[in-house]
């Protein structure tokens, strides 16, 4: 058995702007890069016409918003003021240690996050109670390409703890993207119905539901 985890929301609370276009606008107009007076606007447009469930990149995203106004600014100069508009203070949720701890008892464990921003997944990690090392893969959907709850990041995820898809268990606070993995035969272990303390007991009840049902079958 493999378990994943959601990271934001779920392991950590991370604080975001209450106005990402206008944090976004700031840190390019730190850097000397116009911003449109009609900014909001361009920025809640869709400018990448990707598949439906794939991620786009926020830099990539605001490269194209700046576009559609006639703006061309350096992609590296777009990529470091969009990391640097989420810059967050995190907080380890309580359990969260504890739910990964009982995890590691039970195979190799994933972090499995909808991200659009680069390095802020790793930001976070750096800034919670987590080392790094406690995980055996980080698959974020800016790093996959998807966004769950496509199955393609949950394949992902199996492949990297290798196990098979009907071998993960996903643990999340959001039935709508986190039970994703469902459809690959999963089975997703969401919040809302029970609290991230209660993890490493249901972790070891499916852990001897499985055994028992292994046993049924010899």
């Amino acid at each position: 058995m493999g378990v994943s985890f959601d990271l934001f929301g779920t392991l950590v609370s991370a604080d975001r702007p209450d106005d990402p276009a206008r944090a976004v606008a700031s840190e390019l107009e730190a850097r000397d890069v116009p911003v449109p007076e009609d900014w909001a606007t361009a920025y809640g447009e869709r400018h990448v016409d990707a598949p439906d469930g794939a991620e786009v990149p926020l830099p990539a995203h605001v490269s194209h918003a700046l576009a559609s106004r006639g703006i061309d600014a350096p992609g590296s100069v777009v990529r470091r003021a969009t990391v640097a508009a989420f810059d967050p203070a995190v907080e380890t949720n309580p359990g969260a240690l504890e739910a990964v701890t009982a995890a590691r008892e039970r195979g190799p464990v994933a972090i499995c996050s909808n991200c659009s921003v680069p390095e802020l997944v790793g930001r976070t990690l750096v800034r919670s109670a987590f080392d790094r090392d406690e995980f055996d893969a980080i698959v974020t959907s800016v790093g996959c390409g998807w966004r769950k709850p496509s199955p393609q990041i949950f394949e992902l995820t199996a492949e990297k703890l290798d196990v098979a898809s009907a071998d993960l268990v996903h643990v999340g606070d959001d039935p709508r993207t986190d039970g994703g993995v469902e459809r690959v035969g999963g089975t997703a272990l969401i919040l809302e119905n029970a609290p991230l303390r209660s993890i490493p007991r249901r972790l070891c009840e499916r852990a001897t539901g499985t055994k028992r049902s292994e046993d049924a079958n010899r």
